[in-house]
Formats: C-alpha cells, sequence, structure tokens
C-alpha cells in the first residue's frame, strides 16, 4: 500500500562516516604542513639537526619473535652514546610482535549500514520491514470490508445460484444486490449498462465473466475519480511549508479520531506535524483533540471556546512557519450544511489559509461515516459546494455491510477517497487503495 505519506522527494540518510577509509598518517602531516608559511618552513628545516642525514638503509627481517632490524651505518656511532645505558628492550618488543600477530582480525562493518529509523539496520532489512507492514495492512483491509464483502457475495451467489446463462431478470436482481450495498442507484445503472454492452458484444457469456466486467468497472470509477481533487500529497512543492489539512465533515462521523490518527501517522513517516483546534464552536471538542495530541506526541495550538476559528488558524500558521513544520492539520467545527453562519465560517478559514500560505488549504478532507451511507453522500454533494472538498476519508468501514458507498462517491462527485478507517487503534487509518478494495469485495 505505500507509504502514508510520501511528499519528500527522497529519503534523508544520516551520514557519520562510520563506512569512510581512513585517511593516511602521512596525508594528515603532509596537509599540516602546507598550512605552514614558507618562511617558518625554511626556518624549521635550517634548525632541525636531522636535514643533512640522508635516508639508513635496512635490511629486511621477517616478523615475529626475530631480533630488531639491524642498521649498517658507520655514522651512528659518532653520534652521542645516551641511549646505551638503557636496558636492551629487543624481547620485550618482540613479545608485543607476536601478541600482535596472534589476535583476531575485527570484522569491519558491513556497507550502507545507515539507515533512516536506526544505525543497527541495513536497507535490505528496512526493506523487509517494510514490506511486512504493507502486508500487514493489506490483510486487515480486507478484513475490514469483510462485512460488505459476504453481504455482495451472499446476494450474488443467491442471484447466480442453479441459473446457466445470463438473462433479464438475473440482471434484475443483480441491481438490487448492488443497490443493497450501498453502491448508489445511479452507479449500479452505469455498471449494468456496461454489462449489457458485453453481453450484447459476446463479450460476456458466462457468470464468472459476468463477475470480473463487475470487478473491472468499479475498478474503473474508483481509479477515475482520481484525477479530480487531490490523489496524492506529492502534487505540491516540496518548498511550501507548511502543507496544510483542513478537515470538515459534521459531528459524530470520527472527524477528532482521524486527526489524531492522520497526526500519528505522517509523525511516523518522519516529518514535523502541527494540529490546529479551531472547532471552538463545540465545547469538549478541544479537549478530546487535546487528548489525542498527548496520545500522539504532536503539539496542539488552541484558544478558549468561543474564539474566532480564523483567529486560531492564523496563530497555528504563524507557529508552523516558525518551527518549520512540515504539515498543519485544521479542525474546524461540526458544520451542517443547513448552518449557514458555520459556512461562512469556513469560507473565511479558507482565505485566511490561502493568504498565510501560498496554495492553502492544499487539501480539504471530508470525513464520511460509512455506515450513514446515501446520507453520507449528500452530505458529500453539500460541502463540495461550499468547502471545495480535495478529497473524502472514509471512517468506521470495517462496521458496516454498505462499504459500497465508496464507489457511490467517488462516481458522483469524482473525488478521491484518500483514507479509510479500519478500526479504533492509533494506527487503523489506511492509505485507500482502490485495487485491494474492490479484490476485497469478490475474494
Amino acid at each position: 500500500m505505500g507509504l502514508f505519506w510520501r511528499r519528500k522527494g527522497k529519503d534523508q540518510f544520516v551520514t557519520l562516516g562510520l563506512n569512510k577509509p581512513e585517511v593516511a598518517q602521512n596525508s594528515k602531516d603532509e596537509a599540516a604542513t602546507s598550512s605552514i608559511p614558507s618562511e617558518q618552513k625554511r626556518v624549521i628545516q635550517e634548525e632541525s639537526p636531522l636535514q643533512a642525514v640522508e635516508p639508513l638503509p635496512l635490511e629486511p627481517v621477517a616478523t615475529g619473535a626475530g631480533s630488531a632490524p639491524v642498521i649498517a651505518d658507520s655514522r651512528i656511532a659518532e653520534r652521542p652514546t645516551a641511549r646505551q645505558a638503557q636496558p636492551d628492550l629487543s624481547p620485550v618488543r618482540a613479545g608485543l610482535r607476536e601478541a600482535a600477530l596472534d589476535q583476531k582480525p575485527v570484522p569491519g562493518r558491513p556497507p550502507f549500514a545507515t539507515s533512516i529509523l536506526g544505525l543497527n539496520l541495513s536497507i535490505e532489512e528496512l526493506q523487509a520491514q517494510e514490506a511486512a507492514l504493507e502486508q500487514e495492512f493489506s490483510a486487515r483491509f480486507r478484513r475490514a470490508v469483510a462485512a460488505t464483502r459476504e453481504t455482495l457475495s451472499e446476494r450474488l451467489d443467491t442471484v447466480f445460484q442453479g441459473l446457466k446463462q445470463i438473462d433479464e431478470n438475473l440482471l434484475d436482481e443483480l441491481e438490487e444486490a448492488l443497490i443493497a450495498a450501498d453502491i448508489g442507484v445511479a452507479t449500479t445503472q452505469q455498471i449494468l449498462e456496461t454489462v449489457r454492452r458485453g453481453i450484447a458484444r459476446k463479450q460476456i457469456n458466462d457468470l464468472d465473466a459476468l463477475k470480473q466486467a463487475i470487478k473491472n468497472e468499479l475498478l474503473k470509477i474508483l481509479q477515475a475519480s482520481e484525477n479530480q481533487g487531490v490523489a496524492s500529497e506529492t502534487s505540491v512543492p516540496e518548498d511550501v511549508l507548511p502543507y496544510v489539512m483542513m478537515v470538515v465533515g459534521v459531528n459524530g462521523v470520527g472527524k477528532t479520531t482521524t486527526i489524531g490518527k492522520l497526526a500519528q501517522r505522517i509523525k511516523a513517516e518522519g516529518n514535523d506535524v502541527l494540529i490546529c483546534a479551531a472547532d471552538t464552536f463545540r465545547a469538549a471538542a478541544s479537549d478530546q483533540l487535546a487528548i489525542w495530541a498527548q496520545r500522539t506526541g504532536v503539539p496542539l495550538i488552541q484558544q478558549k471556546q468561543g474564539t474566532d476559528p480564523a483567529a486560531v488558524l492564523f496563530d497555528s500558521l504563524k507557529a508552523a512557519k516558525s518551527r518549520g513544520s512540515d504539515v498543519l492539520i485544521v479542525d474546524t467545527a461540526g458544520r451542517l450544511h443547513n448552518k449557514s453562519n458555520l459556512m461562512a465560517e469556513l469560507e473565511k478559514m479558507k482565505r485566511v489559509a490561502g493568504r498565510e500560505v501560498s496554495g492553502a488549504p492544499h487539501e480539504t478532507l471530508l470525513v464520511v461515516d460509512a455506515v450513514t451511507g446515501q446520507n453520507g453522500l449528500e452530505q458529500a454533494r453539500q460541502f463540495l459546494k461550499v468547502a471545495g472538498v480535495t478529497g473524502i476519508v472514509l471512517t468506521k468501514l470495517d462496521g458496516t455491510a454498505k462499504g459500497g458507498i465508496a464507489v457511490a462517491i467517488a462516481n458522483e462527485l469524482n473525488l478521491p477517497i484518500r483514507y479509510a478507517g479500519i478500526g479504533e487503534k492509533v494506527d487503523d487509518l489506511v492509505v485507500f487503495d482502490p485495487e485491494l478494495y474492490v479484490n476485497g469485495l469478490f475474494e
């Protein structure tokens, strides 16, 4: 399913220089000498007593317990003999050479052993962990749509049971099964129209081909919706900071929970996240968001109840800029389309965000409860008129047999479904995968 937050163009690695070859001591000495002025070099060379001494020839000697190399040069005898009184240290040095030979070589550090999450893992190990995490989320996503799959599969099996050919009666029962899964009347009619054309062209002549045609049409609808709105955070340049995400929706759909999960997942990808508690209309909104902020370790900007939400957003934008935050998630009051004052308030917040950060809000996510079915579709229509919704977060997908609302929203509103809530835990928010969703309905 990929990374949860992919806006950064490349991975950020910490380089400690652990794998670099050691610089030769001679190179260091030459570098240090080169920094000395030429006049000082000349004085040092003149004062050095070893300047005129030529290199002494050395006789080769085997390593180990042998004696020290003998220097054959008569000039040594002319020097002062102050060292002659010192004891002979040759046996000691020989013993040290023997001990050095007995030591086992220290294993070198494997190449490319730096990583994003820690210095104890290689790139291959990190990739294996990421693949395992993706498989885990994929399995949980399939379990989340189990209720919808069971309902849809049971209806389809009942429709196809005992039938050898495709006729109009079968298509009528198929229409009822799709509507029962909350795919919607308009979307169901579109799917059946495609099926009828396939039957007329002799492309669909058995029940397996019919199921495959339905799967292909559902996947086509979900993928086509990504052409509108904001399907990826990578559409905004990296130098635009902070990336402003405004979250809207009516009360009770899981908006606050979604914000907490979003903050946790985006932070886990290595981004600095800030939360703006701009829902000053409801008394307990800031308190609930503060609990999630403390749980996830994400800073929260909030004001007392009744404060102008646009003012809270303005302060949050200033704070995000000063601390260099990557993402600012803005909570808004739970609005109904018949509350004109709240809708006007939302428009004011959008103007403030756009004045402070270029293109903000970069995403306006509408949180829809999958259990509400077609009522959630009507909410999306109203918010699309005023709030400029760019994407959908579908919550409680694991607790309903009417998960087909995802297809209805994507088809009728041309909005991508960005995320899906599949549980109550802090990491139970996944990137919505159209192919995985459709396959999960028919597996």
